[in-house]
């Protein structure tokens, strides 16, 4: 238990879990994922493998996982810990941005493990509560997308708090760093592979393997993810029309969006979205 992971964010803007496990947790596989990911521990210690650095969980920790950002655990005993995991390139161009910089200097090369002062690690743990509960019971809320960014937002802003006592390091932004960073703030207009590199000062062939390298994934699958990330969002929490979804993500030709989004996700936006209600809605 490293952080949020695939397996449980499914498909989602925002995903919160709990894990509670007793005893001596074994070694996980090297994970990496499309949405920055938080783990707040609440009891036990774990050592997780990340950037390179070996790091050393304790109770009142919180770890910050950018956007493919490959991670490991190495052991854990009797970790009990949130995880969060949520859409960066949905949140970047809007007021939360500067709410990200934790994220991005952990990305630069800051340290990734931010220490919640004791006096506010409950009120962390309360927001994570009152988020999971507005994720899992409140998605068919008219207000479901505002609760829910507001109370990302809080919490988002406990760990830069906390994130501004830590000890400074010397950042040295990475190609790939600048190249995510430029997708999750733009991916949601019309850009191209060639504006990334002009971006980050490469040719587009090298930024394309540097991503790879590092992500597994390429500059075009980065910047599909952030766009599919916020169609689903708009198709969740709006009624906005299949073509009006498409032009906000940054598609201008419609078909391409929904041939786009049938690919990854297995249905048409339309179907996907009256499946998604349908699950989301309440018993009678």
């Amino acid at each position: 238990m490293s952080a949020p992971t695939s397996r449980w964010f499914d498909h989602s803007v925002i995903a919160v879990a709990r894990f509670d496990q007793e005893g001596v947790v074994k070694r996980a596989a090297v994970a990496t994922h499309e949405h920055v990911a938080l783990a707040f521990y609440t009891r036990g210690q774990a050592t997780v493998l990340q950037h390179g650095a070996r790091l050393h969980l304790r109770e009142g920790d919180a770890m910050l996982v950018p956007a493919g950002e490959r991670h490991s655990l190495e052991t854990a005993r009797d970790p009990r810990a949130w995880g969060l995991g949520f859409c960066a390139a949905c949140y970047a161009p809007s007021e939360l941005a500067p709410l990200l910089d934790p994220f991005e200097r952990a990305r630069a090369g800051a340290s990734p493990v931010v220490h919640i002062p004791g006096e506010r690690q409950g009120h962390l743990e309360y927001l994570f509560v009152e988020l999971q509960r507005e994720v899992t019971h409140g998605a068919c809320s008219a207000h479901a997308d505002v609760v829910q960014k507001s109370l990302l937002g809080l919490i988002l802003a406990e760990v830069k708090r906390a994130a501004a006592f830590s000890p400074a390091a010397e950042l040295q932004p990475t190609v790939v760093g600048e190249a995510l960073q430029f997708i999750e703030l733009h991916c949601l207009k019309p850009i191209s592979l060639r504006e990334v590199a002009e971006a980050v000062r490469r040719s587009p062939a090298h930024v394309t393997t540097m991503l790879r390298r590092a992500t597994g994934k390429s500059a075009v699958e980065w910047i599909t993810a952030g766009r599919m990330a916020e169609a689903r969002s708009r198709l969740v929490h709006t009624d906005e029309l299949v073509e009006i979804v498409a032009e906000r993500v940054g598609y201008a030709d419609v078909t391409h969006f929904i041939r786009m989004f049938r690919r990854g996700h297995g249905a048409t936006p339309a179907a996907w979205r009256s499946a998604r209600r349908r699950a989301s809605a309440p018993s009678p």
